[in-house]
């Protein structure tokens, strides 16, 4: 089994910033692609940004400019630096990891943490 465990969140002003971290561990064998969503009150949760393990990023283009995804491949850990920060980015955001597991089998999974909440409000 592959888990995840996210840190970071909190309560923190508009124009603030975070840095929320997810890190994977147990059997995997490699990781394809690790993931930020988030989910607000009443809405769908929607992904806003993602690193594959080549390094290729991708945003929602109402994060773009302020939030900046990264990973260390060898920690199996992805990171997520906001800036900027408004009241709409108010949500739970969840962690999640496409990767294959490990011995003995090898079998692609989808994996969520246990989501963390940011509130942005003065």
């Amino acid at each position: 089994q592959v888990q995840l465990v996210e840190s970071g969140g909190g309560l923190v002003q508009p124009g603030g910033s975070l840095r929320l971290s997810c890190a994977a561990s147990g059997s995997i064998f490699s990781i394809n692609a690790m993931g930020w969503y988030r989910q607000a009150p009443g809405k769908q949760r929607e992904l806003f940004a993602a690193i594959t393990s080549g390094g290729s990023t991708k945003y929602a283009d109402s994060v773009k400019g302020r939030f900046t995804i990264s990973s260390v491949n060898a920690k199996n850990t992805v990171y997520l630096q906001m800036n900027s920060l408004k009241p709409e980015d108010t949500a739970v955001h969840y962690c999640n990891v496409e990767a294959i597991e490990g011995h003995p089998r090898y079998r692609n999974l989808k994996v969520w943490g246990q989501g963390t909440l940011v509130t942005v409000s003065s």
